[in-house]
């Protein structure tokens, strides 16, 4: 099953680190993918940027493109971590070994299976990556 990890951080909390808080958060969180690619759990694990457009889309379908969205909070998502988990349980032992900020957030969402009403996700899990090799 996955599993999909979201970090919560505060606010510019990266462009306030001093290069060596930076280097040394990007050896924890290459450790980190290293593990989690070595058991084969990882499919993708990504910080990410400010978002910089929105998309809402109406009753009609009709798109409108926005700038934004603007964060209201001194919350923001700052990556994300999508994993091949047995369960619940070993979800959560990966959020724990998340090199993740003091005072953050990692939210622990399941991946909804829609496999019973003909859904086959294209996602190239490590599974199906290591049966095709």
């Amino acid at each position: 099953m996955k599993y999909l990890l979201t970090f919560i951080i505060g606010e510019r909390s990266v462009e306030r680190a001093s290069p060596e808080e930076m280097k040394a958060g990007i050896e924890a969180w290459t450790a980190f993918d290293r593990e989690a690619a070595d058991t084969g759990a990882l499919i993708a694990c990504e910080p990410v940027d400010d978002a910089e457009v929105k998309i809402m889309v109406g009753e009609n379908g009709e798109h409108t493109v926005t700038d934004g969205p603007f964060a209201e909070s001194k919350e923001l998502l700052g990556g994300f971590c999508l994993l091949e988990c047995k369960d619940l349980q070993e979800a959560l032992d990966w959020a724990g070994k998340a090199p993740i900020q003091p005072d953050a957030t990692i939210e622990v969402r399941p991946i909804t299976d829609l496999s019973q009403f003909g859904y086959e996700s294209a996602t190239l899990s490590p599974v199906k990556a290591n049966a095709a090799a």
